[in-house]
């Protein structure tokens, strides 16, 4: 989510003002992918790289991450979503991080959509965290390093029991993506958009995932190979629902 502080000058507003227009976006994005059915939101909302802006801004947007927390569990609940973080929570001021928990204990039953929030995020972080973790395990013997593969690694990082990422999208005209999910974007799609993030509406989500319908998710595959999975997996499909409907043989 960028582009609040440029939202907020243009304006000849305060930097804060442009965070609190982009709160109003979060909302609009969180009920629009919920109606839709998407299954799981992340958004990055504070990266270890924030923490080096001015404490006047940092402080501000933790009274807006409060808010945000506080007005908004109640709506979660009634939507059936979960919240969730990923990131180094334990670096935010303790009157956030006790929020935090509270609307993630309130929440923790709804299966609708998982609405998690990156805080104090940064995807080399992750990495570096999730090898301590293994090395300690293979150091006090839980673990064999013979035994390590993709599975064993992820399931370290702060993304373990979220669902593979299919689409990242990137407001406000930057072409980079700034230390976030690096390792779950290994195939995921990426799409760019100039608008800012305030001025991101509904419209805009549908259209990204309008385009990342349009695209081929060849996962190493050729386009050939692909066609051939996906016309046994059609077949498969219809002879599940043929022994389901008591008609074997079609």
């Amino acid at each position: 989510m960028d582009g609040n502080g440029r939202w907020a000058k243009k304006r000849f507003l305060p930097r804060i003002a442009g965070h609190r227009a982009g709160v109003k976006t979060v909302d609009r994005i969180v009920s629009a992918s919920r109606s839709i059915g998407i299954k799981a939101l992340t958004l990055y909302a504070f990266s270890d790289e924030n923490w080096g802006r001015p404490s006047r801004e940092i402080t501000g947007l933790m009274r807006i991450l409060k808010e945000f927390l506080i007005k908004e569990t109640p709506r979660m609940l009634r939507e059936e979503i979960r919240f969730n973080t990923i990131g180094m929570v334990e670096d935010l001021p303790e009157f956030i991080q006790e929020v935090i928990q509270e609307s993630k204990e309130k929440t923790k039953d709804q299966g609708g959509m998982v609405l998690t929030l990156a805080l104090s995020y940064g995807a080399r972080r992750e990495i570096v965290e999730a090898a301590r973790k293994l090395a300690k395990k293979a150091a006090n013997g839980t673990l064999d390093p013979e035994q390590i593969d993709l599975g064993c690694f992820e399931s370290e990082l702060f993304t373990a029991d979220l669902p593979e990422l299919d689409l990242l999208i990137r407001t406000s005209g930057e072409y980079r993506i700034s230390n976030f999910l690096l390792y779950q974007i290994a195939y995921a799609e990426l799409y760019f958009t100039e608008t800012l993030w305030p001025d991101y509406v509904e419209k805009d989500l549908h259209e990204a995932i309008i385009e990342f319908g349009k695209r081929e998710r060849r996962f190493g595959l050729t386009g050939e190979q692909l066609k051939k999975k996906e016309k046994a997996s059609f077949f498969s499909m219809k002879r599940l629902r043929s022994w389901k409907a008591g008609k074997p043989d079609e």
